[in-house]
């Protein structure tokens, strides 16, 4: 073989991808990110300050528009008219769902990804959490352990910025490196003593949070000035874009190209590695051929698998890697469903600013012993507030009346979402289409997904959950929604559609997310999950990146790729 252009290259720039870049060039490697979407920077953000009534259709949006061209897009939480450029045209970026079992795939194909408009809840996960598919037999045995990840836990956080409490080390989600954390209001903290009062070991608490109370190098503590979700042009929050790949610029080794799919990559059976990266420029339709000694792979869990899946060759004729027969199997994510409740009183109390952390309570159910009819179970996640003067429209009267009573806050309104584990079943599936293409000839991705029988005992047992807490704290007036069980995708947490494994014949990566079938191959974003956890992932996603970049680099200097 010719001499690489590049010492590794990493695919995605997203949580996973940012970290990849940043860990491979501080040890000194060239790198080359590809970015499938756009470049796109802090300047970039032109809603972040905006009130509402500077959108032309005063944040809204084009309702018609979202209707035609994001039908799945404007599912997500955060879509919306200020953030609508860093969401995918479903219409220009088609994909395939099973009508009975759908799957919502939410994308932003620009530079740093998912990582500008993510949730930011980083807890860890627990020794338990690691352990549990061998315990009770359902998936494959994670190939680490607790102890494996926690130092590089502890380098995520302390590198990232995460806040949180520490008042609570819990076995199932630990403490970390944490700043100080974001304060609970009044209403939190009493709903908080009365289900502590009434239910012993079930803590609510402010949520661990990848958001700067502290300042770190580059980036300001967070000024408390609302929806996150539009980007944050002081970096107080963490993303690729503020945080990984300014770092990674910074050593001089790494290149970026932008608006370059990520079409296959190639194998040579003689070396056993990834040979070359076939990608297309998006405006032009020109292909490139880039070669490295390492590869990391971090395009999303369905961008990724997408990529593998299409990487055939005679050796590998169901995809790179894939003599397992695991790839694209296995997809999870966490459903999640709210209960919101009004708590009477605390009306001399109100909020100042807008705290973008939110409440967090670990999962209490089947830690240590069985206390539920149901394997694994759930975290919960919330905040509570007061309704201002936009509630006018659903207010009685007019004129000074009304204007009086806009003046006056609304009742204190408790929202607690209730966050299941997913098990992995092989039937839920990532597949490519035999016929259909997309705009650059690459045949569009297939998505199967159901929940099983443990999700839906589960949900059914955790909207009581909630309900009975809330009513310990005196709540009226609940709202359950959605009352039906959301599709997959909902949560945005999809994983494990490339699990790592201890046995190469059930997984598709070994211990350090190396592929068991080709030795410079490496994959680091949510399709190496084993399992799902109750807990959100990225921080885990994280932590996997930079201990894989660090093991692939002692390889790398041992020659043995």
């Amino acid at each position: 073989m010719n001499e690489p252009d590049f010492d590794a290259i990493v695919i995605g720039s997203g949580i996973s991808g940012g970290w990849a870049a940043k860990e491979l060039t501080e040890k000194g490697l060239k790198v080359l990110l590809l970015e499938r979407g756009r470049t796109i920077s802090p300047a970039d953000y032109q809603g972040e300050h905006k009130p509402a009534w500077q959108f032309p259709f005063r944040q809204l949006g084009d309702r018609k528009r979202y209707e035609r061209d994001y039908p799945i897009q404007s599912t997500c939480y955060a879509f919306g008219e200020p953030t609508r450029q860093f969401f995918v045209n479903d219409s220009e970026h088609p994909y395939g769902q099973d009508p009975a079992n759908p799957f919502r795939w939410i994308r932003g194909f620009h530079l740093g990804g998912k990582s500008l408009m993510w949730g930011r809840c980083t807890p860890r996960w627990g020794a338990l959490n690691f352990e549990e598919n061998k315990l009770d037999g359902h998936g494959v045995d994670w190939p680490i352990r607790y102890d494996d990840i926690r130092p590089w836990y502890d380098h995520v956080e302390e590198f990232i910025g995460v806040s949180g409490q520490t008042e609570y080390d819990l076995p199932i989600t630990p403490i970390g490196r944490f700043q100080p954390g974001m304060l609970m209001n009044a209403c939190e903290t009493f709903v908080a003593d009365k289900i502590r009062e009434k239910f012993p070991g079930r803590h609510l608490t402010i949520a661990p949070s990848a958001i700067l109370t502290k300042p770190l190098p580059g980036r300001a503590a967070c000024h408390y000035c609302g929806p996150c979700e539009r980007g944050c042009s002081t970096g107080s929050y963490f993303s690729s874009i503020s945080s990984t790949l300014p770092a990674a610029r910074a050593t001089g080794n790494l290149t970026i190209v932008t608006d370059s799919i990520v079409v296959g990559l190639d194998y040579d059976p003689k070396s056993r590695k990834v040979a070359g990266v076939r990608a297309i420029d998006q405006h032009s339709r020109a292909g490139k051929r880039y070669t490295s000694k390492v590869v990391f792979l971090n395009a999303s869990t369905l961008g990724t698998t997408q990529i593998l899946l299409n990487s055939t060759s005679e050796s590998f004729p169901n995809g790179l890697g894939n003599r397992s027969g695991v790839l694209g199997h296995y997809l999870m994510d966490h459903m999640y469903i709210d209960v919101a409740g009004v708590i009477p009183g605390l009306l001399d109390k109100h909020t100042i600013g807008n705290r973008p952390a939110g409440l967090w309570m670990s999962r209490y159910h089947n830690v240590g012993h069985r206390t539920a009819p149901f394997l694994r179970g759930f975290s919960i996640q919330g905040g509570a507030s007061r309704a201002n003067w936009t509630r006018g429209v659903d207010m009685p009267g007019h004129g000074a009346a009304l204007k009086q009573g806009l003046r006056e806050y609304g009742p204190w309104v408790i929202d607690l979402a209730a966050f299941l584990e997913c098990l992995p079943y092989r039937d839920n599936t990532l597949t490519l289409d035999p016929v259909r293409k997309d705009q650059w000839g690459l045949p569009i991705l297939n998505t199967r997904f159901d929940w099983g029988k443990n999700e839906r005992e589960i949900a059914k047992f955790m909207v009581d959950d909630v309900k009975e807490m809330l009513k310990a704290a005196g709540a009226t007036d609940f709202v359950q929604t959605p009352a039906e069980l959301p599709p997959g995708g909902y949560g945005i947490h999809e994983m494990g559609t490339a699990r790592m494994g201890r046995d190469p014949a059930t997984s598709f990566l070994n211990a350090h997310n190396q592929s068991h079938e080709v030795a410079n191959l490496f994959v680091t974003d949510g399709a190496c999950m084993t399992s799902a956890a109750s807990q959100n992932p990225s921080l885990t996603y994280m932590a996997l990146t930079a201990r894989a970049a660090d093991y692939a680099v002692q390889q790398m200097k041992a020659g043995v790729i």
